[in-house]
């Protein structure tokens, strides 16, 4: 590829393309950070002939790694016998509905009803929509309002940007929603206190990620959810499970929230679903919700997306799921989540700029800190230094500064053993520069 071509899309992409949570005005003086032209496995390579191993699964959701022509082909195929058909006014498709049957028999509990979407942000307004309508249909129309929990993220569409509890989004606009309510993200009583306050009457939902992803891979303590539980059914509140991230083996199970031993009145899902191949997402609802709508409902349910239901969507959704049970990806994520922690306590004991670390299958974090004792935080921040000698190196990451300087990691689900060495190694090598160039000369 030719440096004249490279400088030609920089330019066009600093015209034309408006990147979404990107700094707008690092994009505009130095251009796209990569320009993306191949991915392989945990590999991705750029115009300039580069390879990264991406660390993050791209945004948490390419499960099955890049580059897998069983998915292309079965893309291929669909499109070929039918791109696309409305879903609306009852019409369906075959994969479609194999994958809505095959998702309810992945799920746990109950979960046995799939509205499909085109990712997590409408995944997570649609279960906020029908958790509000379905108790106007049960006859409580006061019970309007959502609960969230602080250094959630749920999304970026109206409904899921106000249930997020990272205050940045929020403000993006001046317009916050009303009727969206945050608890301390680790305290059941919080959430029990705060719904007494509103009235249970008004309350119609508690949403929260088994995980949290975007908020630095926050890990509840073992029994958080079966007192959440236990609440929302003591006041006849719903529990919503955002799996956007955690769903499709990324934890070491099919689903997140199946750790915790609860099943969830709705659960969203999407990323993992189709690995990234396709825009797929959606929400699963109990046998009890969808008896009641089926009774209750009268004349048309007024929401849906023009993709809801999307064939070759579904078809690529059923073949990546194939792809992961057959490979044992699930197990694999729990085996080298393992390992993963075992690199990150190692690191731990060698830099003593390392705070708190911790996996959760593929999931994992490591906070910084200047002093383990106070918490002390650097200035500047050392993550995103850190992200960006590691983008040197050939490794991509993720930081989170939400009130904490933390470093995440989403490898693909197929990663092997020496491909996770790979990334520790850079790691370490990146942990060493810091310790050198960043932490020495700045104490002195």
């Amino acid at each position: 590829m030719t440096v004249q071509l490279v400088e030609q899309l920089k330019s066009l992409d600093q015209k034309h393309f408006l990147h979404p949570t990107s700094s707008i005005e690092e994009q505009q003086i130095y251009g796209p950070a990569a320009i993306f032209c191949e991915g392989k496995g945990i590999y991705l390579k750029d115009l300039g002939g580069k390879t990264y191993i991406d660390g993050m699964s791209s945004l948490w959701n390419v499960n099955i790694g890049h580059g897998r022509t069983e998915i292309a082909e079965v893309a291929k195929e669909q499109m070929e016998k039918l791109a696309f058909s409305s879903c609306f006014a009852t019409f369906s498709n075959e994969p479609a509905i194999k994958l809505a049957a095959k998702i309810a028999q992945m799920a746990p509990g109950d979960l046995n009803t799939v509205f499909f979407t085109s990712g997590g942000s409408e995944s997570n307004d649609t279960a906020i929509k029908l958790a509000r309508h379905y108790w106007i249909l049960k006859g409580q129309p006061n019970r309007q309002k959502i609960i969230s929990r602080t250094l959630s993220y749920h999304g970026v569409a109206f409904g899921s940007t106000n249930a997020t509890g990272i205050e940045g989004f929020r403000k993006f606009t001046n317009s916050p929603a009303p009727d969206f309510y945050y608890v301390n993200k680790d305290s059941a009583a919080e959430l029990r206190k705060l719904i007494l306050e509103l009235g249970p009457e008004n309350v119609a939902a508690f949403i929260s990620e088994p995980v949290q992803g975007a908020g630095g891979v926050n890990v509840p303590k073992p029994d958080y959810f079966k007192e959440v539980r236990q609440i929302c059914d003591e006041y006849g509140v719903l529990f919503i499970a955002d799996e956007v991230i955690t769903g499709f083996g990324r934890t070491g199970k099919n689903f997140g929230i199946e750790h915790f031993g609860v099943v969830p009145d709705m659960m969203t899902f999407a990323k993992g679903v189709s690995s990234g191949y396709v825009q797929l997402g959606g929400v699963l609802i109990s046998e009890k919700i969808h008896k009641d709508l089926c009774a209750l409902s009268k004349g048309i349910l007024m929401h849906g997306y023009t993709y809801s239901g999307h064939a070759t969507a579904c078809a690529v959704g059923l073949k990546n799921i194939e792809i992961i049970e057959r490979e044992g990806l699930v197990q694999n994520a729990k085996e080298m989540g393992d390992e993963m922690l075992k690199g990150f306590q190692a690191l731990q004991k060698k830099y003593d700029f390392i705070g708190k670390v911790r996996t959760f299958g593929l999931l994992g974090a490591i906070e910084f800190v200047k002093n383990r004792e106070t918490g002390e935080r650097f200035d500047p921040l050392l993550s995103p230094i850190a992200v960006k000698e590691m983008v040197k190196r050939g490794l991509i990451l993720r930081t989170v500064t939400y009130d904490q300087d933390t470093l995440v990691f989403s490898p693909p689900l197929i990663i092997t053993k020496d491909e996770l060495n790979d990334i520790l190694r850079i790691v370490d090598e990146t942990l060493a520069y810091l310790q050198n160039e960043v932490v020495v000369k700045g104490a002195k």
